[in-house]
């Protein structure tokens, strides 16, 4: 019966649910009380839809029934579902009853939900004094039983609905949340284009080190389900900020990644991501979009690092772009690694610390290609970003310089790529040819002669030149303006005349 749900209805459902907030708290904070809620309503409505599949086939034997709702992707202990709460939402206490509901949730789900509800509490002062924060979860748990949010699987079908209003919520939240966005949200068009250039493959291991909302990491593995049918891959990622490594948690869950280790912790300064000797674990696959020109990164302890990280260099203490780079750069596995970062266009050009670790990455032969974006296409930045290709293993010594700056929609406060200029970028990484006006490859002696400076303009030219102008015809359509004007002043000063204005 999937006809019964549209995804454009159910977006538009759970957006309405903010206005429970807005004017009230700011979408920063209210932010993860929708998208947990939301989360706990899809639970609730699995789970049901299970339990009613079950009786329906065991003829109410309720032992029968306990017995196969184990065998389920997760367990909802009795009282803790979206339902329950629902139930007694006219009662005090909604806020304490919401979090008590999610412990029981995390602690019967501990292998796939540990700490994921630690960050948010529904009892928080942050929803204001008791009547009013009752108040308000009682309509939030309102606007979460419209009819248009019943995500029963038997209604829902095989439509990732509920993966796709997470990531639109997501989405919308990035788009008010300024400034602060880009820390756990990419644009999903620019996370396509990066699967597409790294091209992950069934059994592949893939890793986003800045993971954020795992929207990336997530694009990744469709991208491996694409060609394959399968879900034979692994995702790897590690947050920094509690309630988006929480996000991540559950955004993962509600796509059904269950083949994930997000960890939770300071990648430069703490990687979590290690093999069983202690060491960084290498990846297939590593794909990031850090924060641009990170202040404070930790390199007063980058000399001393352990995984040998930052031994071309180490990057300046107010900008933290190479440290996340030569961080991904380690975690390539030997041969077949690639990798994709996003970073600000400054580490193409800037000198001193920074450009000796340019170089040594080009001498090294590890950068594959730089392809220049266009402007305003991050949320909370409006300026130009690149994304930087490495490979541990290429069949060249040169790199391929692709400007897709001018290839975009226009919009008003944010521009995106098309699925067009999607696919030109990438069949001119794919071919690895010059394109006149578009693309440039290098060669080592080319960018060594420009002192390692990647800017891509040194490239790629695209000078138009401003057509050639007929000065004969432009003098003789002065002659035919100049002979209009007088005759138009002539008849100006007969009219004038005739009304008494002009003696």
């Amino acid at each position: 019966m999937t006809s019964q749900i549209n995804q454009d209805d159910v977006n538009k459902a759970v957006w309405r649910a903010c206005d429970t907030f807005r004017g009230t708290i700011s979408s920063e904070i209210y932010k993860d009380y929708v998208l947990t809620m939301l989360f706990l309503k899809y639970l609730s409505d699995v789970w049901q839809d299970a339990y009613d599949g079950y009786k329906a086939q065991f003829s109410g034997d309720e032992a029968m029934i306990e017995s196969m709702l184990r065998t389920e992707r997760f367990v909802l202990p009795a009282g803790s579902s979206f339902y329950a709460l629902y139930e007694r939402r006219f009662e005090p206490g909604n806020g304490e009853r919401i979090d008590k509901a999610l412990h029981a949730i995390e602690e019967a789900n501990i292998a796939k939900l540990d700490k994921v509800f630690q960050d948010i509490s529904f009892n928080s002062t942050k929803l204001g004094e008791e009547s009013q924060k009752n108040d308000l979860l009682r309509l939030l748990l309102e606007d979460f039983n419209n009819k248009e949010l019943n995500l029963r699987p038997s209604r829902v079908g095989n439509l990732d609905i509920i993966g796709n209003a997470y990531e639109f919520l997501i989405k919308m939240f990035a788009s008010d949340a300024g400034k602060k966005a880009g820390e756990f949200y990419t644009p999903p068009e620019v996370s396509q284009l990066i699967a597409e250039l790294v091209d992950p493959m069934e059994n592949d291991d893939i890793c986003d080190p800045t993971c954020g909302s795992a929207s990336l990491l997530m694009k990744c593995g469709y991208k491996v389900r694409e060609k394959t049918n399968t879900r034979k891959y692994a995702l790897f990622g590690q947050e920094s900020i509690g309630s988006t490594w929480s996000l991540a948690k559950m955004n993962l869950f509600l796509h059904g990644e269950d083949n994930h280790k997000v960890e939770w912790g300071d990648t430069l300064r703490n990687p979590l991501l290690l093999d069983g000797n202690d060491k960084l674990k290498h990846f297939d696959v590593v794909v990031a979009n850090p924060p641009f020109s990170l202040d404070k990164w930790g390199q007063e302890g980058a000399a001393d690092d352990k995984f040998g990280r930052f031994r071309r260099g180490i990057p300046p203490r107010t900008k933290g772009d190479y440290a996340f780079i030569l961080h991904m750069i380690e975690t390539m596995k030997p041969g077949v690694g690639r990798m994709a970062v996003v970073a600000p266009h400054g580490v193409l050009f800037r000198g001193a610390a920074e450009g000796k670790i340019r170089a040594k990455l080009i001498e090294e032969n590890l950068l594959d290609t730089v392809i220049g974006l266009p402007e305003k296409l991050f949320f909370g930045t409006g300026i130009p970003a690149a994304i930087l290709l490495f490979r541990k293993r290429k069949n060249d010594d040169k790199v391929l310089f692709i400007d897709a700056s001018r290839e975009y929609a226009d919009g008003k406060n944010q521009n995106s790529l098309r699925p067009s200029d999607i696919q030109k970028i990438v069949a001119t990484f794919k071919a690895r040819e010059s394109v006149e006006k578009y693309a440039y490859l290098a060669t080592l002696d080319e960018i060594k002669a420009n002192d390692y400076n990647l800017n891509i303009p040194r490239y790629v030219d695209t000078f138009e030149e401003e057509p050639e102008i007929d000065m004969q015809a432009l003098l003789a359509e002065r002659v035919t303006l100049k002979a209009d004007l007088e005759r138009l002043e002539g008849e100006m000063e007969k009219y004038l005349k005739e009304l008494g204005y002009v003696q």
